[in-house]
């Protein structure tokens, strides 16, 4: 999962980076043969691209730091965190449901791929096998028990991550 989501983020990364290197300064001397810079359309667009990819580059950094020095024994093995897939059991319809935690880059709510900071992703952290999890939804409360959870831990030793 972590090593997905550096794969991810370095591609994103290198995109960005060619473009900024490459393709702004190619648009920007075009621009510029055009004449005027003041009311030039063309440079001004080719500027504030620089900029938005010089930002961008600058997260996509932070990022990729912030999940390289993530400590994978900091996250529990005993009850869900990131990565954990959790199986739910709705109390009042017995209607099952699976959600996984995942990096915000990976969400997918109707992959079932949620953040831990999403609403229904904070009402899942730290829960264990048996326990019930209330998911407050602006129209709606959802109570779920926890039928079995998966933990990253449990996730890496796919031989597919």
């Amino acid at each position: 999962m972590k090593q997905a989501i550096l794969k991810k983020l370095d591609d994103e990364l290198m995109v960005s980076q060619k473009e900024l290197q490459v393709e702004i300064p190619k648009a920007i001397l075009t621009a510029r043969e055009h004449g005027d810079l003041k009311e030039n359309a063309e440079y001004k667009a080719a500027k504030e691209r620089q900029t938005f990819l010089q930002a961008r580059i600058s997260l996509l950094q932070k990022r990729i730091s912030d999940v390289t020095s993530l400590d994978m024994e900091r996250i529990p093995r005993d009850r869900s965190g990131l990565g954990s897939t959790l199986f739910l059991k709705n109390i009042d319809t017995q209607e099952e449901k699976t959600y996984q935690i995942v990096f915000p880059e990976d969400v997918d709510p109707e992959a079932g791929k949620i953040s831990g900071g999403s609403p229904i992703g904070r009402a899942l952290m730290g829960k264990q096998e048996g326990s019930e999890a209330t998911i407050l939804l602006p129209e709606e409360k959802l109570k779920y028990e926890v039928i079995r959870i998966i933990t990253i831990h449990e996730n890496s030793e796919d031989p597919k991550e």
